[in-house]
């Protein structure tokens, strides 16, 4: 069976008088927020590329671990004819690891908002995994999903959301995104879904703030893009990244840190920043594993298997359907 590489359809980024209401909007309201997926264009994608090898960032390397050791348990308890669709395909270097121990999988259908990276996996899993249908897509996975037609009938259809991304949401949100994804795996579909574990906040917060600055540099690249694609004229220099862990939420707080009184053009709108004031612009929820269960819960799901690195500082779950 040849490779099948559907074409990527672009559709990153919304229109920019769109953008440009989203952008208005969150700095109008108090305190001022930005969405996290303003951070990941092309420059963005790169630098979060390079947090995942940061000493500090134990999430990538403790999911590796996991999946070395428990892989092939995992393939097991998936089945056969597994479409796997995947959230945030990023890079793929963790899918590959679980798609060479699944037994005839139908297709890979990763979903990933940066066409670049997108393409850059796709050319590697097609030399890595020889004869797997990929049928990519470049869009919100928050949004309804028209899933491409599978080359042929699956016995089931697995969600995949690797990584720690469902904490960048707040827990009405992440029950909603996990009901939309017990829709599109239909009846007899799983999720399989990365989740970090609560640990003590000096770990936590050092992934954060990684001693190169990468993170940094990241968070602040969202104010470049802004520049770039609506004609802000937000200055880098006038501007912090923090990241601290609230231990009463569960969560890192990302925010970015005016240094000093200024006003930022955000088309027709002058925006006014004071000296440390605060713009929210990313959660990550960290959990205990009855924590997860109940937020699974809420969305109709419930946990059939946890698998751990072996550290146990990360957990990797599989939901079905609740009874």
């Amino acid at each position: 069976m040849s490779v099948q590489a559907y074409a990527v359809r672009d559709e990153q980024r919304p229109p920019d008088n769109m953008l440009l209401q989203v952008v208005q909007r969150g700095l109008r309201s108090q305190p001022k927020r930005l969405p996290s997926w303003l951070f990941y264009d092309e420059q963005g994608s790169a630098l979060f590329e390079q947090i995942c090898e940061q000493p500090e960032y134990y999430l990538t390397r403790a999911e590796i671990a996991l999946l070395n050791q428990h892989a092939g348990e995992i393939a097991q308890v998936l089945g056969p004819d597994v479409r796997l669709v995947e959230y945030g395909s990023g890079d793929a270097i963790k899918t590959r690891l679980l798609l060479e121990h699944l037994v005839t999988p139908v297709a890979w259908v990763p979903i990933e908002l940066s066409a670049d990276p997108l393409r850059r996996s796709m050319e590697r899993m097609a030399e890595q995994v020889p004869h797997l249908p990929i049928q990519p897509l470049t869009v919100d996975f928050t949004r309804p999903l028209r899933l491409p037609v599978p080359p042929r009938a699956p016995r089931r259809t697995v969600v995949y959301f690797p990584g720690s991304t469902i904490g960048n949401f707040e827990d009405r949100e992440a029950a909603q995104l996990l009901r939309k994804m017990r829709g599109e795996m239909g009846d007899n579909g799983g999720i399989l879904v990365g989740a970090d574990l609560k640990k003590d906040r000096a770990t936590i917060e050092a992934a954060y703030n990684d001693s190169a600055g990468i993170t940094a540099a990241f968070t602040l690249n969202m104010l470049t893009r802004l520049n770039r694609e609506l004609g802000c004229n937000f200055e880098l220099n006038a501007f912090r990244h923090r990241a601290h862990y609230n231990a009463m939420a569960g969560r890192i707080e990302t925010h970015i840190l005016s240094q000093r009184e200024q006003r930022v053009r955000v088309g027709r709108l002058q925006v006014q920043f004071h000296e440390d004031e605060a713009m929210l612009v990313e959660y990550s929820c960290k959990y205990s594993l009855e924590d997860f269960a109940a937020l699974a819960a809420i969305a109709g799901l419930a946990v059939q298997h946890v698998w751990f690195d072996p550290e146990r500082m990360f957990s990797l779950q599989y939901l079905t359907r609740a009874v």
